[in-house]
């Protein structure tokens, strides 16, 4: 599998990470990354602190970061570059998705061709 972090977005998750450790060590917290169904589009990625990986997510480490994906997200999640923006008026992680056959004016949604929402393992 192919889930690609910018410098921009591995560099603030790792901060996430860090603040949310409060000094505690933990060797297995990492970025748990999945879709869920939402949105305007029908999915919608979802970023979260996990403190350990689930059964099924799949385990990935780029550079400092430790990153779990859903296992039944990993379909719509081949191939998608996350990325890390500031601007004046947004910032926040923006998804570039090669799976996507439509997405969201916001950035947050997307449709897979071939994919209804909750629909685990759809190609």
């Amino acid at each position: 599998m192919t889930l690609t972090f910018t410098s921009n977005a591995a560099s603030k998750l790792c901060d996430f990470l860090q603040a949310d450790a409060q000094g505690e060590s933990s060797t297995s917290k990492g970025i748990r990354v999945s879709v869920v169904d939402g949105g305007c589009s029908g999915y919608e990625y979802s970023l979260s602190v996990a403190n350990t990986p689930k059964a099924d997510d799949l385990q990935l480490e780029q550079g400092k970061l430790r990153v779990y994906v859903d296992g039944t997200s990993i379909p719509l999640l081949e191939g998608v570059v996350i990325d890390y923006i500031e601007g004046l008026t947004d910032s926040g992680f923006k998804f570039s998705n090669p799976n996507a056959a439509e997405t969201c004016s916001c950035g947050k949604s997307f449709t897979a061709s071939g994919c209804k929402p909750s629909e685990a393992g759809c190609s």
